[in-house]
């Protein structure tokens, strides 16, 4: 039975240990902060499938599908709540997005619905403005706790026998004859034939040194959470330009974020202070947001923050076992919408891992895409 490694403490990495420990593997996520210190403790929370790429659906289908159940699988509540996801158009040119992402999501089997005139829309969600001029509507879309659902994970995973490792970062995979050997840490070195990487902003520097190239751009987004306030959303909300999205969350807090921001650090040096948005985009983000759900210009804020989102030059994940290094596994470049698909990647992780065919057509996703042709940049979605 091979020795594992995990880098990376987010949901995906804490999803691929789970799965590979209740199969009984001998298997250690390292972290170099804390389980969901990053992006998986930054976002929003969304767990949705529209507004998905074509080539990302069905895993987000599949995702869905597990999120139904994971309060029972993992032995905890991870607020999951599957109320709906609504896509607003504020001008006739985003309504004319909306309208076409509708026929193509309705064309590939997703239930989903074109609600043409603020009435449609309030009708579902009173409290956005009168302003909205339509939206799309998917009913089986939904939110969670995005802190409480990585720590279940791992507590699931600890409770399987697997090691999670806190504060130990790595420095370097090793390999010898084409095949992974063990991973470098500030903590020493892990002997392993099997390597996952989940480091999100950090991965493409550990793969550097495997001669393999992920092209990322590092943006950052800024987030908002409010003090506890009156319900008044049961859905999770994004705009068709995705420059703001919003949800409010199972303790009543309104959770918020902007849009995409440049970064230009070296992320595996940030601080809080480097992540902390400044007054302005503070209040930019709420501006925004309470265009459309005006409770939010209303709401105490309690908390800011500011996180990294690991941006492909597709907008789509690597999550790949590359061919040249055997034992090796690849699951980064989320682009901001990676939380929702979670515990599918963790699965699908562990079966790469494993040397077993995935379950799902993993071949958009590719590491060596980039290399192969001319990749057409595209946005993220920051909510899920």
């Amino acid at each position: 039975m091979p020795d594992i490694v995990v880098i990376g403490g987010g949901i995906t990495g804490t999803a691929t240990t789970d799965a590979l420990a209740r199969e009984g593997h001998a298997v250690t996520l390292i972290e170099a902060r804390r389980i969901a210190a990053m992006a998986s403790g930054w976002t929003l929370g969304g767990v949705r499938q529209s507004g998905r790429d074509s080539a990302e659906l069905p895993l987000a289908r599949a995702a869905v599908a597990l999120w139904a159940g994971l309060r029972d699988t993992l032995g905890s509540d991870v607020e999951y709540r599957r109320n709906g996801n609504l896509r607003l158009a504020r001008t006739p040119a985003e309504v004319d997005v909306i309208r076409t992402l509708v026929a193509t999501q309705q064309a590939q089997g997703l239930d989903i619905d074109f609600l043409p005139d603020a009435a449609a829309v309030r009708a579902i969600a009173p409290a956005l403005s009168p302003d909205i001029l339509a939206a799309s509507f998917c009913p089986t879309d939904g939110h969670a706790n995005p802190i409480k659902a990585t720590h279940a994970f791992a507590e699931s995973a600890r409770r399987h026998g697997a090691t999670i490792r806190e504060g130990v970062a790595a420095s370097a995979i090793r390999s010898a004859r084409d095949r992974v050997t063990g991973v470098e840490t500030d903590a020493g070195f892990i002997a392993a034939d099997r390597v996952i990487v989940a480091a999100g902003v950090n991965t493409p520097e550990l793969l550097r040194l495997l001669y393999l190239d992920l092209p990322l751009s590092i943006k950052v987004v800024t987030v908002v959470q409010s003090e506890p306030f009156a319900p008044c959303l049961d859905q999770v909300f994004g705009v068709a330009n995705a420059d703001c999205a919003g949800r409010q969350e199972a303790d009543g807090r309104l959770r918020f974020t902007g849009g995409l921001g440049e970064w230009g650090l070296d992320p595996a040096r940030w601080t809080t202070d480097s992540l902390a948005p400044s007054t302005s985009d503070v209040r930019n983000v709420v501006g925004l947001v309470a265009q459309v759900l005006p409770a939010a210009g209303r709401a105490p804020i309690a908390r800011t923050w500011r996180g990294l989102i690991d941006l492909t030059p597709d907008a789509l994940p690597v999550i790949d076992a590359p061919e040249s290094i055997a034992g090796l596994v690849v699951a980064a470049g989320f682009s901001g919408h990676g939380f929702c698909l979670g515990p599918i990647s963790g699965l699908l992780c562990a079966q790469l891992a494993l040397a077993r065919r995935p379950r799902l057509d993993l071949s958009a996703f590719r590491l060596g895409r980039f290399k192969d042709k001319a990749i057409a940049a595209a946005e993220p979605t920051l909510h899920g």
